[in-house]
């Protein structure tokens, strides 16, 4: 195989061109216009965050002919998603031959794009994708699809209409004036904080200035931590990602406090790769859902690095890992900060909080107007008090294609029309937002509900379509009556 001719990208993308030409029945369009009284134009969806899942869902609607779909991001183009901004790792955490945003075409998998930039050799030769890469192929998914994307455009609360039927979004772009869209389903394609917020320990904001700490999703100059002494709170893989960075750029020494009294050594979202988990979560009770999202807590959920990069942290001679060190207080002192835990107290010069997410869907703007009426786990589920969870439990408690659910019946049907998928939707079904790996079953899932709410809604219009329909496939008819 190495001695086959690698395609170039034009060739590749004559392929692909094929591939849907062969695979794009049907091909009618079939959802009708609408417009508000005054004349505004609904778009059919309106998708909030231009990383791989806003894409992947675009690219699924537009498949299924659903024509007035636009995605708006509040990066620049061609910074969406967190690789080349506060991704800090090496290459991607998850399998290389990993597929979903291709949809099962194999000329638009990222193993096609890369042999064809790369070589297949170098294909065959890697064990994980580059961080670059796949930013870069994202790029050209985007492109070669066409998918429409607003970039710098920030989506305000959102309101739903109920004299118009559909929901309006004011937003603001990047040196424009602000304007306000109108769409009939929302998706909120908005990444591991999209349900919450990356949050620093309440004890770390408000006992150290703001330019002695940060979290490992914030943009941080490393350049000016050279010669500094950091410690780091936490033990997932983003942790470990920014304690090396800081060394790789000088600084003197990485310090990581963990909570428990020994390193996890084992991944929940490795032993989650299977497609029964991955595709079949959100089809358990109740009870079974929680408890497996309960126990994946209690192993250490998060994400712990990849062996390599582990490796890489224990061979570096100035970065130490410190088990069974809580942090008990932290203060300033002679410009020093105080960490003490129960193992002693430790100087640094600068925190980095590796410390997660916190769900909270009051933290999310976009959501002022309607998150009061969104059901929680914690309205619909009760575990044993000995199980019980807070964090687990403010989860929001979706449907099956993530949608939001009422908290009360017939309050806020609407919210039916907005899909969550982030990271909020992990309680509910399992992993298909929080990676790479669930996108293959996850994205048919939420494409398939908003199409299925979309016929249903214009049922009316398509029976008296049915009901008008007289165009002959014969064409004209022969009188055999003289």
């Amino acid at each position: 195989m190495n001695n086959q001719k690698n395609l170039d990208l034009n060739e590749l993308e004559a392929l692909l061109r094929r591939d849907f030409e062969m695979t794009q029945y049907p091909s009618a369009s079939w959802v009708p216009e609408r417009r508000t009284r005054a004349g505004a134009p609904v778009l059919d969806v309106l998708i909030i965050g231009g990383g791989q899942s806003g894409l992947g869902i675009a690219f699924g609607l537009m498949r299924e002919k659903v024509d007035r779909v636009l995605v708006i991001d509040q990066r620049e183009r061609n910074q969406e998603g967190p690789w080349l901004t506060t991704a800090r790792m090496i290459t991607l955490r998850t399998p290389k031959n990993l597929t979903g945003l291709d949809y099962g075409i194999p000329n638009l998998t990222f193993q096609a794009w890369y042999e064809t930039q790369i070589g297949r050799k170098a294909w065959q030769e890697i064990n994980l994708i580059p961080k670059e890469a796949w930013a870069e192929y994202l790029q050209w998914y985007r492109d070669f699809l066409g998918i429409p994307v607003r970039s710098q455009t920030r989506a305000g609360a959102i309101d739903f209409l109920p004299n118009e039927n559909c929901f309006r979004i004011p937003i603001h772009e990047v040196g424009k004036s602000d304007e306000t869209l109108y769409a009939r389903k929302i998706v909120l394609a908005t990444g591991l904080d999209g349900a919450g917020l990356w949050e620093v320990p309440l004890v770390v904001r408000e006992s150290l200035p703001p330019e002695r700490y940060a979290h490992t999703d914030d943009q941080i100059d490393f350049n000016a931590l050279r010669g500094k002494r950091i410690a780091i709170l936490g033990c997932g893989a983003s942790a470990f990602d920014n304690g090396l960075t800081a060394l790789n750029h000088g600084a003197l020494e990485a310090r990581m406090f963990i909570r428990r009294p020994e390193f996890p050594c084992f991944d929940v979202y490795q032993w989650a790769n299977f497609s029964g988990f991955l595709n079949h979560h959100g089809n358990l009770p109740d009870a079974a859902r929680y408890q497996f999202l309960y126990q994946m807590k209690r192993k250490a959920m998060g994400g712990q690095p990849p062996v390599d990069t582990y490796q890489r942290a224990l061979r570096r001679d100035n970065f130490f890992i410190h088990c069974g060190c809580p942090l008990e207080s932290i203060g300033m002192k002679n410009d020093e900060i105080s960490i003490m835990t129960p193992k002693g107290v430790f100087k640094s010069d600068f925190v980095i909080a590796g410390t997660g997410v916190s769900i909270d869907l009051k933290k999310r703007p976009e959501l002022t107007n309607v998150e009061p009426f969104i059901a929680r786990w914690s309205d619909r589920f009760h575990p044993q008090p000995e199980d019980a969870d807070a964090s687990l439990l403010s989860y929001p408690y979706l449907g099956e294609s993530f949608e939001f659910i009422e908290k009360q019946k017939g309050q806020a049907p609407y919210l039916g029309s907005i899909f969550n998928f982030n990271y909020g939707s992990l309680l509910s079904l399992g992993f298909g937002t929080a990676g790479i790996s669930g996108i293959k079953y996850s994205l048919p899932k939420v494409v398939a509900g908003i199409t299925s709410q979309i016929y249903r809604d214009d049922a009316d219009f398509h029976l008296q379509s049915l009901i008008d329909y007289n165009t002959s496939a014969y064409g004209p008819l022969m009188d055999f009556s003289a």
